[in-house]
């Protein structure tokens, strides 16, 4: 019988500006996103197990990009799988994770980047390849999210 994967999940937000740009966020370039860009999110924490996901991505947002207001779609649009490499983990082995992606527009605030990215840009999705913002299930979600709105 096949061993079962176990996967950390991870609520990834495809935030939008009113000139339908989507927030990018530089990733460590030492990390396991290779120094590509990340979006808003993070895995749900073990005392989460309740929570809704709205607002366990409200506090992911909050933690990242600071108190923003948004308008949340709590319908997943795309899904992507990721692969942190056990040499890069506390752990020391690899760490698997799915990322379910939601979408969300952002109403007001202002952006104040956390330590845990390297500054960050708006970015027109459709106007270049996601392969040079993006790797790994990141990449995979937005070809997923791209190829499903046919933007």
């Amino acid at each position: 019988m096949p061993k079962r994967d176990y996967y950390h999940i991870s609520l990834k937000l495809i935030l939008k500006n009113e000139k339908d740009e989507v927030l990018v966020l530089g990733s460590d370039p030492k990390g396991s996103l290779l120094g590509k860009y990340d979006l808003p999110g993070g895995r749900i924490d073990e005392s989460e197990f309740s929570t809704p996901y709205e607002q366990i991505i409200r506090r992911e947002v909050s933690e990242e990009v600071g108190n923003i207001e948004l308008s949340l779609n709590q319908k997943p649009v795309a899904i992507g799988r990721h692969l942190i490499p056990k040499k890069l983990t506390s752990e020391n082995k690899d760490i698997h994770i799915m990322y379910i992606f939601f979408e969300a527009k952002m109403i007001s605030g202002n952006i104040q980047i956390s330590s845990e990215h390297n500054g960050y840009k708006w970015v027109k999705l459709g106007e270049n390849d996601p392969a040079d913002y993006f790797t790994s299930g990141i990449l995979e979600g937005i070809n997923m999210y791209l190829s499903n709105s046919n933007k």
